[in-house]
This record gives structure tokens, C-alpha cells and sequence, in this order.
């Protein structure tokens, strides 16, 4: 019933700067553990940054000093803030988190949203 959506993809000049955010479409009380991943066209699905219930972060080496996640609990939203961009950063980005709503704890994807980094 819950869903995640992430928003804030685009097209982005190398060098330039994006913000994704991921929300519930429905009334939850928190995003526990959540992780950002992606896909480009003809590779796999790749871990891109992970925030822990406690706040433990985690980066993939290809994305560190540029790209920041975080979340905002009154918000009830997950951010990867994207600087720097590169070429090799275009994909399709998705969320994934732990929903934690009045009767329970729910695994659950968002549908994507493209970045797309070119000249």
C-alpha cells in the first residue's frame, strides 16, 4: 500500500549538481535504513550510498566526496544530494528503505528517476 517515490533527477552539466529525493506516498512514522542504488542502460544494479536507522553511512568508493545522503525525520524523506556529477554517474536512481508504519516494518522500492550527466 505504501510506496516510495523519488524525485529531483534531471539533465546536468559535468561538474554540476543535483538533489534526489525519496518519500512515502502513504502515512508511515519514519524511513529506517535506506539505501540508494542504480542502473544504466546494459549493467547492473549498483549500490550507491546506504544511511542506517543510526545514522551509519556507507558510499560506494566511485561516488565518495561527491555525494551526500541524509534524511530529515520531520520530513519524513531520504536525500542524496549529487555534486560534481560525472558522465558515468547517469542512470536510473532508486530508493530503497525500510518503511516503518503503525503495524509493522515494510522493505520497499520507488519506481526511478533518471539522471542523465552530459555536455
Amino acid at each position: 500500500q505504501v510506496q516510495l517515490v523519488e524525485s529531483g533527477g534531471g539533465l546536468v552539466q559535468p561538474g554540476g549538481s543535483l538533489r534526489l529525493s525519496c518519500g512515502a506516498s502513504g502515512s508511515i512514522r519514519r524511513i529506517d535504513s535506506a539505501t540508494w542504488y542504480r542502473q544504466a542502460p546494459g549493467k547492473e544494479r549498483e549500490l550507491v550510498a546506504t544511511i542506517s536507522s543510526g545514522d551509519i553511512i556507507n558510499y560506494v568508493d566511485s561516488v565518495k566526496g561527491r555525494f551526500t545522503i541524509s534524511r530529515d525525520n520531520a520530513r519524513k524523506t531520504v536525500y542524496l544530494q549529487m555534486n560534481n556529477l560525472k558522465a558515468e554517474d547517469t542512470a536510473v536512481y532508486y530508493c530503497k528503505g525500510f518503511v516503518v508504519v503503525a503495524y509493522g516494518t515494510y522493505s520497499n522500492w520507488g519506481q526511478g528517476t533518471q539522471v542523465t550527466v552530459s555536455s
